[in-house]
Order: structure tokens, then sequence, then C-alpha cells
């Protein structure tokens, strides 16, 4: 399956906002949309032709394109998940976030046992992550409210995680988490409501319902 193997910091110049998709690197000196850094150009060979206002189109695939890019997914998986929210009774923007947030690599992440997305779905990939006592090596796994999330025996030891989970003395976790960091596991207590989902608060989920629309 095609995935982008670039540098992920173009993702970020190319929509102007910080999107934390290089974990603990974002919030310091080296990365390229840090307060310390001025003039940022978009990627390209002419990044001026990236300036020109953009139609309502553009600003409806630039959102599609953020939220698609936070949870590193690719275009077609995106899709289906949208599809899926639009079958749910609600709001589909909304669903749509709440179904991003059950994937099982973001819950990793949000336990803290990685420090970016891509890292939690490594770890996911490599057998390292146990749901309800079995390995589960599917990073869009979906989760169920009491689901347990637990590192398995080969990752207890691992350096990365450890180090990982220092963040959890400064941040804790999300209202819809619970963490054990002794015993290096979790549980997904309920799917957040989109008021609660703080990171993607300026994603106008509307404009991706629109463009899907078409």
């Amino acid at each position: 399956m095609a995935r982008y193997t670039g540098p992920k910091c173009r993702y970020c110049r190319t929509e102007k906002t910080k999107l934390f998709l290089k974990g603990e690197r974002c919030n310091t000196a080296k990365c390229p949309l840090s307060v310390d850094r001025k003039n940022i150009s978009s990627p390209g060979k002419d990044p001026r032709a990236r300036s020109r206002k953009m139609t309502d189109y553009g600003l409806q695939l630039r959102e599609k394109q953020k939220l698609k890019r936070i949870y590193g997914m690719l275009e077609k998986q995106f899709k289906l998940t949208f599809n899926e929210a639009a079958r749910i009774p609600g709001k589909t923007g909304e669903n749509l976030i709440t179904l991003l947030e059950q994937r099982l690599d973001n819950v990793v992440f949000r336990l803290h046992f990685a420090s970016s997305r891509s890292q939690a779905a490594q770890l996911v990939n490599h057998g390292h992550v146990f749901v309800n006592g079995k390995r589960i090596n599917i990073p869009s796994y979906r989760l169920k409210a009491g689901d347990e999330v637990a590192i398995g025996p080969s990752g207890l030891k691992m350096l990365i995680i450890k180090e990982n989970l220092k963040e959890f003395s400064k941040s804790g976790v999300n209202p819809w988490l619970s963490l054990d960091v002794d015993n290096m596991k979790g549980k997904f207590l309920a799917a957040p409501r989109r008021s609660d989902v703080t990171e993607v608060a300026d994603i106008k989920e509307q404009l991706i319902v629109e463009l899907y629309s078409r």
C-alpha cells in the first residue's frame, strides 16, 4: 500500500499550521513552524503561487487534508471512515472526529505509549499492543467503551515507551481514557464528544462534509 515517506514537516508547511506529526520535536525550536522561525514558505517550486486567494473547494480540500494528516491516514481509508460517519445518526462531522479518536493507534498515542501517531502505528504493527489481552496489529482497529489497551511483554522493557510515559506526569490523559503507568496499560472509557477533542478544535469539519457532498 502506498504511503508518503518524505519529510513530515512538509505537511505542516503546506497547511501553515502545526500538525504535531513528529512528537516532542514539534514543541522545540527545530520545528519549521516554531515562533522563532519567520517567513515560512509553502513547499514547491514556486511557493508564491500558493498564496493566491483560495476557492471554496480549496478551503474544503485543505481542511480535509489537515484532518487526514493529523491522524496519519490515506485517502481511501479516510473516505471509508467518512462514509461510516455519514451513516451514524447525528452530525456527520462530529461523528467523523469520534470515529477517528476510536482508532487503536490514536489511543496508543493518547495514552503516551508513543510520542506521535506514526510511532503508535509502528508499535501496533510490530505486535507490542494488546487489547483485552489479545494481540492486535491493526492500527485502524476501533475500540469500544471499556476496552483495555496494554503494552505486551516484549514492549515492557522498551526504553522509548518508558520515556514517552514521562509525558503523563506533565499533561495526564484525556478524560475519556484512564492510564496505569506502572503496568503500562490503560482503558478506553467512552467515545469522546466533539467538544472534548481540543487538539483539533480549529478543524472546521463542516467543510469536509461539504467537500464529500459535492
